[in-house]
């Protein structure tokens, strides 16, 4: 069977998860729009690498109505996209019970939740029937798995995405677009500060498998990178 090259747009990847993904599928020939507020020189290298299979799309930003209309506006030579990754999301970690940091709490929802959704309803129409979308959430926005409490705006603008993916995967169903909801692990990132369990090489690698392996049947599931059903 001939390989097809896919297409994919990701948030979010400059560095990181997001970075990662990009080389990867990049490596197995599919092609990129590499989406972020400002491009990084690791992600201009792979792009002058690969200038038949990435493109950079930089001064994203998901919060700005105007901004996502601008890459939108922006795909003009991209006949379609395959799958759609949307990465993109700030953990601040000053949230205490004693004293929300409120302004923080917001500003992760914005990020976080409504940002990946803006971007999500924004691409839809270029969405390729039997595309798919991947929300890169946390583990972290479960509520049957808080078992240590803190991080507010973290754990409330997750679980606000996690939802928002769910109502998407049923609204999509009758255009057979899949939904997947994915927790990456604890991963060794700028994010994390460096602190976590797994590289970002091995946690894109099952976030992979999980998005191969998706579709109508299991579209709306939130798994970890390895495979594992989570707890809403």
């Amino acid at each position: 069977m001939p390989f097809t090259m896919k297409i994919a747009l990701i948030t979010g990847s400059n560095r990181g998860i997001g970075l990662e993904l990009c080389r990867q599928l990049v490596a197995r020939g599919d092609k990129v729009v590499a989406a972020c507020r400002t491009s990084s020189p690791a992600l201009d290298a792979l792009a002058a690498a690969h200038p038949d299979h990435v493109v950079v799309a930089p001064d994203v930003d998901v919060t700005s109505d105007d901004s996502v209309k601008g890459l939108v506006g922006s795909l003009g030579d991209v006949p379609r996209l395959d799958l759609l990754i949307l990465n993109a999301g700030i953990l601040l970690a000053t949230d205490r019970a004693a004293a929300p940091d409120f302004d923080g709490i917001q500003k992760q929802f914005d990020v976080n939740a409504v940002g990946a959704l803006r971007v999500a309803v924004a691409l839809l129409p270029r969405l390729a029937p039997g595309g798919k979308i991947a929300f890169i959430t946390s583990r972290m926005g479960s509520i049957g798995d808080n078992s240590s409490g803190g991080y507010y705006g973290y754990r409330m603008s997750k679980a606000a995405l996690n939802m928002a993916a769910v109502s998407l995967a049923k609204d999509l169903a009758p255009r057979a677009i899949s939904v997947a909801i994915l927790h990456p692990g604890m991963v060794k990132t700028d994010m994390t500060r460096g602190h976590g369990q797994v590289e970002p090489e091995v946690a894109v690698r099952g976030l992979l498998a999980r998005i191969d392996e998706l579709g109508p049947a299991n579209s709306g599931t939130f798994w970890h990178a390895q495979g594992e059903i989570l707890p809403w």
